[in-house]
């Protein structure tokens, strides 16, 4: 009975089975269809070249049109530097400044062999104790007179030529320094010399007995008339050794000079306040000298085309109601602005402001009965400006401002001095002057003065602004005499002025070759071919003595330089690094290129593996 259930069960489980069979391959082949249905067709040739041609007129206009565009409009323009030249310039080598310094000697009671004995001695004499191979003194005879025709040298004759029986051809393009006129005198023992204040004449008055015979070996007028020049001289010396010490210039001298320099002869240092001055072929200078040097680096002003001066009359009280100033400038002080034009340009305006009291840091003047005068604290000096209340603006005008003050105290406190110093007049560094115009004891015992100021009583003050604006100038301290302090100024600026043009052009081409990026102008090119070409001016007018033409190029120079390294459009390019470029461009090139190049990458893919699966 179990035998026939379970063969029962089989029987109707048969049937069953053969059903799914029959289904399965209906299954299958409804997939296969749907499978077929899903895929696309395949590509026609046209379609799969029309896509080709998209992609590749896309990266056509990127590269044949878009990349020169922006290579057009974003690419620097960098104008032809002579970098090697301007370097050359910046480290000395292409110039070695020299000071010739001609000095005319001349000598109306003396035969022409005996004044040209004269010179040659005093030649050796300076060049024996000259240690500065730069700055040198030349020494030339000039038109010579007769002893019988000399009181006749400034009489003209007929044809209005100046009477002169003989002369030596000198070289009149050179400038002359100074001019040496020796005079004997037969009431003197000993020699001496006196420097006229308003020009560049030396009299040398000496004894008989100091022109010995020529078969004597001593020559005395020869060793006074040395020393004299030495000592006039001495201060520029030093400045212009002062100047250049510092430079590339100074270090190839002292390289030259050192080859041929004994060796007692090498690099002194001296200290000059917290710098180190080498000077190479120079002696150390003497403590007196050095604390002038050290006082006009500090006082004077940099050099600038055009100087703005502003003269203030400032008056505790009601008075003066009035100052004959426009008189007193013309007469006293227009003859320096003039002699000085040549070195720079001078503007001046003037102002007076009533009831101006003193700062408020300032101590009230204090009266000295043993002296019977009033006196300020010199540790009040610095303050003595009330810049509160005192219409003094720093800069006005193109140029660099100098101020100088005219101060009328009252009538009860005078007259007013400077503590210890009783000085009524001192210097504010690279600022300007203060002059205190005490009122005459007549005009301060009325009770209700009325005072107009003169010229005559504004001139001491003018005259004490004269000289402290030589000292903003620059100019050397000595020797007294003014057109030789003009002179050394001359020099001085030509020297610093052509060492600053050299160093800008250093400057300028280091900036040209670290930042390789930065646009350089035609108008640099310009500013940096005038500038050399002034340089060399400026070079060769120095050695050949003409200090008024190396001043001019050296300005030229410097002003052309100046407006190169400050060109606009460079400066802007400095402070635009390459990591503000990528800030730029990546918002722009990212939505743009991604496209492109993966298209790009997929029809590259496609071609490969169509030429593959050819294969």
């Amino acid at each position: 009975m179990t035998e026939s259930l379970s063969a029962g069960a089989l029987s109707a489980d048969e049937p069953s089975q053969m059903e799914d069979n029959q289904q399965e391959p209906a299954t299958i082949a409804n997939e296969a269809a749907a499978v077929s249905r899903s895929q696309l067709p395949p590509e026609s040739k046209d379609s799969i070249r029309v896509r080709q041609l998209v992609i590749l007129s896309f990266w056509a206009i990127v590269v044949f049109l878009g990349l020169p565009i922006w290579w057009w409009t974003t690419s620097i323009h960098r104008a032809r530097l002579p970098l090697q030249e301007m370097m050359d310039w910046a480290k000395g080598k292409a110039c070695r400044p020299t000071f010739p310094l001609q000095i005319v000697v001349e000598a109306p009671s003396l035969q022409q062999h005996e004044v040209l004995r004269i010179i040659r001695a005093t030649q050796h004499a300076l060049d024996d104790h000259n240690d500065f191979s730069l700055h040198h003194l030349r020494l030339r005879l000039g038109i010579y007179y007769s002893p019988a025709n000399f009181s006749q040298q400034r009489r003209p004759s007929e044809d209005g030529s100046r009477i002169a029986e003989q002369f030596e051809d000198v070289e009149e393009t050179k400038e002359k320094a100074l001019t040496i006129r020796l005079l004997p005198q037969t009431s003197l023992t000993a020699a001496r010399a006196e420097l006229q204040a308003h020009s560049t004449l030396l009299h040398i008055m000496y004894p008989l007995n100091y022109v010995p015979p020529a078969s004597s070996t001593s020559f005395p007028l020869a060793t006074f008339v040395a020393a004299q020049l030495q000592d006039i001289f001495a201060e520029e010396q030093a400045i212009i050794a002062y100047t250049l010490s510092a430079s590339p210039m100074s270090a190839n001298a002292q390289q030259s000079s050192a080859s041929s320099a004994p060796s007692s002869l090498t690099s002194t240092t001296t200290a000059v306040g917290s710098q180190d001055y080498r000077y190479g072929t120079v002696r150390a200078l003497a403590p007196k000298l050095a604390a002038r040097l050290a006082n006009r680096t500090t006082r004077a002003l940099k050099y600038a085309p055009t100087y703005h001066i502003t003269i203030s009359l400032f008056s505790l009280n009601a008075w003066p109601s009035s100052w004959d100033i426009e008189s007193a400038i013309e007469e006293y002080l227009a003859p320096l602005l003039n002699s000085a034009s040549g070195i720079s340009n001078f503007t001046i305006d003037t102002q007076t402001q009533l009831y101006a009291s003193l700062s408020p840091s300032v101590q009230q003047p204090q009266h000295n009965a043993g002296q019977g005068v009033w006196t300020l604290r010199e540790e009040d000096l610095s303050g003595f400006i009330n810049a509160a209340e005192w219409p003094l603006s720093p800069s006005m005008g193109a140029g660099p401002t100098l101020n100088f003050v005219i101060y009328v105290p009252d009538p009860s406190s005078t007259p007013l001095v400077v503590e210890n110093s009783q000085a009524t007049s001192w210097l504010i560094p690279q600022w300007g002057g203060v002059v205190i115009l005490n009122p005459s004891s007549s005009v301060a015992s009325r009770a209700t003065p009325v005072l107009s100021l003169s010229k005559e009583d504004i001139q001491p003050a003018l005259t004490v602004f004269s000289h402290q604006l030589l000292s903003f100038l620059g100019a050397p301290q000595s020797p007294p005499s003014i057109p030789l302090q003009l002179q050394t100024l001359t020099r001085v600026r030509a020297a610093s002025l052509l060492l600053s043009a050299s160093s800008t052009m250093g400057s300028l081409a280091n900036l040209t070759v670290a930042l390789p990026s930065i646009a350089i102008p035609e108008t640099v090119s310009t500013a940096v071919d005038i500038t050399l070409e002034h340089l060399e001016k400026t070079c060769a007018a120095l050695k050949d003595g003409k200090f008024d033409l190396a001043l001019d190029n050296a300005k030229t120079a410097e002003m052309a330089a100046e407006r190169g390294f400050f060109e606009k459009s460079m400066v802007g390019q400095v402070y635009f690094p390459d990591e503000h470029k990528v800030a730029v461009y990546l918002p722009l090139l990212g939505p743009v290129g991604v496209p492109l190049i993966m298209s790009g990458l997929k029809e590259l893919r496609r071609l490969w593996m169509t030429r593959h699966s050819g294969n």
